[in-house]
């Protein structure tokens, strides 16, 4: 696949969508990594679509056909981290009524995905250590230990180094875990993933919804790519979802757009000033600037018969 292209990879139905350099580049390090049975570290903000990256890897091992377990690291309370993950055995505690087998056991031969580690505990940290390290587990209450084949892989959107500095994490998990490590770039640095992301949502949900893809405008389309998008990928996605919710979700232009996204952007250029700044920066030559615009040729031309621009 040639860098610039789109990059699409199955994961339960749900594609990975890129068409930026740094992406391609992070897509063929994760097919890099797959082939290995290493542990990985995947980090990046809030949204950039670590889960997804974690399913790309284990769709692309030799654990494909093995389960995919994820745990969200944060949303297990210590007094029921053991039980949980661990597993235990009937009567080892006020309500096991029966036998448990974990979500280790559950991934075993397959991933497991410790999403938001950097989110657990110190004392849940090294009971998930041991395990790392000696791939067995003991079910609560039980005294054999059970041996467990394991592909592990962790995310945070956290800095780990900083963190085992101050002492709120582990330096020997840090390094049990930075074995492979995958950065995601938060989409204001992959903008050329913005305009394949909103084709994409707006294709899947016409679907959900019943309707036509609906035509998105140059000046939406613009408005969107101009926005830095703290929350990322997630944050997209939800502004592509609310659009349905509009009047005219056939025919989507800037005025659908959510209030803080129809501000105007590029630090108060008008079109006209935008569309010569960019004609200069490639050297008037028309193809490069419609594509660094995502402009379609002929939207180009007619936005220099507007604006009345000559090629000075």
């Amino acid at each position: 696949m040639m860098p610039g292209s789109t990059g699409s990879a199955p994961y339960h139905g749900a594609p990975m969508i890129y068409a930026s350099a740094s992406m391609q580049q992070v897509s063929e390090y994760m097919r890099r990594a797959a082939n290995s049975d290493s542990t990985i570290l995947i980090t990046g903000e809030t949204g950039t679509g670590k889960e997804l990256a974690a399913e790309f890897i284990h769709q692309r091992s030799r654990r494909a056909k093995k389960p995919f377990v994820c745990i969200n690291c944060a949303a297990i309370p210590d007094s029921l981290l053991e039980s949980e993950l661990f597993g235990h055995a009937k009567g080892a505690f006020t309500g096991a009524e029966g036998p448990s087998d974990g979500l280790f056991a559950a991934a075993n031969g397959g991933t497991l995905f410790l999403d938001e580690i950097g989110d657990m505990s110190l004392s849940a940290q090294r009971k998930v250590l041991r395990v790392i390290e000696k791939k067995q587990v003991c079910h609560v209450g039980a005294t054999r230990q059970i041996g467990l084949d394991l592909r592990f892989v962790a995310a945070t959107n956290q800095d780990l180094e900083s963190m085992t500095g101050e002492g709120t994490f582990r330096k020997d998990l840090f390094f049990r875990l930075n074995v492979v490590r995958v950065h995601l770039p938060p989409l204001r640095e992959r903008r050329d993933d913005i305009a394949p992301l909103v084709r994409h949502y707006l294709h899947e949900f016409s679907i959900r919804s019943g309707v036509p893809t609906p035509c998105i405008s140059d000046e939406c389309l613009r408005r969107l790519l101009e926005y830095d998008w703290p929350g990322n990928i997630r944050e997209l996605k939800n502004v592509v979802e609310g659009l349905f919710l509009t009047d005219s979700p056939l025919d989507l232009g800037a005025e659908n757009l959510p209030d803080y996204l129809r501000k105007k952007s590029n630090n108060g250029k008008s079109e006209r000033d935008l569309l010569l700044e960019t004609l200069f920066a490639c050297q008037w030559n028309k193809s490069k600037a419609a594509q660094k615009l995502h402009w379609s040729r002929m939207t180009l031309y007619r936005k220099i018969a507007k604006h009345q621009i000559e090629n000075l």
